[in-house]
């Protein structure tokens, strides 16, 4: 897959999910937690704290969620620059509240790891970014600026200046580790997600395909004989009407359209059939149907069969299931965009396990990428050569996440590696080398005792 084709997936606004009633929440959370330890100060500590600044703080973040909650509808989902202005506020007021209450002499700094952490969750790289410098810095001039906090008698609360440079540096490292942790983890879920979504759409597609064909080739069922005595009724006409060229002529056209009635229903129905009797094929078959899209790109892909020694000689029947086909083709469509002349695909089948090995004459892997092939949206660094060669490819290893998820899906195991790293007699096939791996059972269905039949064709489930 392409970055043009899935695009949308990478140029997703990481803000646009989260409601604004859910910031609602978590900031009149805030308000309570503030309110309670202001108040808890005050009273049960007789610390002296300038109430009127303090108040006016708080009281500022709740006619912000009054007018939020009053102005905007309850199903509102902010954008990127809603998002980070609300996460920048809740980050300034935390801090001016701090300021008044005795900067990093406050055992509450740790509080202001949370919008960074929330910034880092829902946001892009650059307010990210913003809100994590921000917070460095505030927190840099707090070291240096702040109201101390006194007790009823007029004695200072501080910690030793040793302390204070270790609570800076403690909460320097834990913005900026906790941010990438987050950021890092918040991606591989949603782009993991992303290519999910992307492997039930191929599947559908292919899916869908087939329901397509099968109507089309029920169609082609029923108006074979129609089409058959159009056609041999015109052959006879022609015949009769030798003394008549102009009438003739007319019923040539006949035929003629008889025909091509013939041919478009036939290269309408290759998609796939809904027919008992063709919900299996060949192993060799099946894999030339997943490879038949890519066979005329230029690029020779020979396709054999071979038994093992404890095998059957001839090759058994497999399912023509969908994510069998569609994971197929993406990873020979795969070889063939990176070989230089040839594909080689073999299947080869004993009494417990089916394999098919996909190699190509290409440039392999890259060494760096072969442990992460099978990710969604890995991208590797495109060389000069790379870019002459191919203009107009841009991967992102979806294609091959896909495939690789279909198939592990149909029971498969796969292995990736280059043909350099393998023993191979044939030293041609040196590129990229896909190995798939079958329980038999997984692949072939259930042979029918002798004499019985498969049953009835069913109708779609529309």
């Amino acid at each position: 897959m392409t970055q043009s084709e899935f695009g949308i997936f990478q140029e997703r606004q990481r803000g646009s999910f989260i409601r604004l009633r859910t910031m609602i929440w978590l900031r009149w959370f805030a308000i309570v937690g503030q309110l309670t330890a202001i108040t808890l100060a005050q009273r049960l500590y007789n610390l002296q704290l300038e109430l009127g600044l303090c108040y006016l703080a708080i009281g500022v973040s709740i006619v912000g969620n009054l007018i939020a909650i009053f102005v905007f509808p309850e199903n509102k989902r902010l954008n990127e620059a809603e998002n980070f202005l609300m996460v920048l506020f809740d980050l300034l007021q935390l801090c001016f509240l701090l300021y008044l209450t005795g900067g990093l002499h406050n055992p509450f700094t740790i509080l202001i790891l949370g919008p960074v952490i929330v910034s880092a969750t829902i946001m892009t790289l650059r307010s990210t970014v913003i809100i994590g410098a921000t917070a460095l810095m505030l927190v840099s001039l707090m070291v240096f600026f702040h109201l101390p906090l006194r007790t009823e008698q007029g004695f200072i609360l501080r910690i030793a200046d040793v302390f204070v440079f270790g609570q800076w540096v403690a909460i320097s490292i834990a913005v900026i580790f906790l941010s990438l942790y987050a950021r890092q983890t918040t991606d591989e879920m949603t782009s993991m997600g992303d290519a999910v979504v992307a492997t039930q759409l191929a599947l559908s597609r292919t899916e869908m395909l087939n329901n397509i064909g099968g109507v089309v080739a029920a169609a082609a069922h029923e108006l074979g004989t129609p089409l058959a005595t159009i056609k041999l009724t015109s052959a006879e006409l022609i015949e009769d009407l030798d003394d008549r060229p102009e009438l003739q002529e007319d019923a040539r056209l006949i035929r003629e359209q008889a025909d091509r009635c013939r041919d478009i229903l036939r290269s309408m129905g290759r998609a796939g059939k809904e027919d008992l009797h063709i919900r299996t094929a060949p192993l060799v078959e099946v894999i030339r149907e997943a490879a038949e899209p890519h066979l005329d790109r230029g690029k020779d892909v020979l396709i054999e069969g071979v038994a093992d020694q404890d095998g059957d000689a001839q090759p058994p029947a497999a399912l023509r299931r969908p994510e069998i086909i569609h994971g197929l083709r993406n990873l020979i469509q795969n070889a063939v965009d990176f070989a230089r002349s040839t594909v080689w695909v073999e299947a080869t089948w004993d009494d417990d396990t089916v394999s098919v090995r996909i190699m190509d004459d290409g440039p392999g892997y890259p060494t760096n990428l072969l442990g992460r092939i099978g990710d969604p949206f890995v991208r590797n660094r495109r060389t000069e050569r790379d870019r002459t060669a191919r203009p107009e490819y841009e991967g992102m290893g979806l294609g091959l996440f896909i495939a690789k998820t279909l198939l592990e899906r149909s029971g498969a195991e796969l292995s990736f590696a280059n043909g350099n790293n393998r023993t191979h007699s044939k030293l041609k096939r040196r590129g990229a080398v896909v190995v798939v791996v079958w329980p038999r059972e997984a692949i072939f269905p259930p042979s029918l005792p002798k004499g019985e039949g498969i049953g009835e064709n069913q109708p779609f489930d529309l």
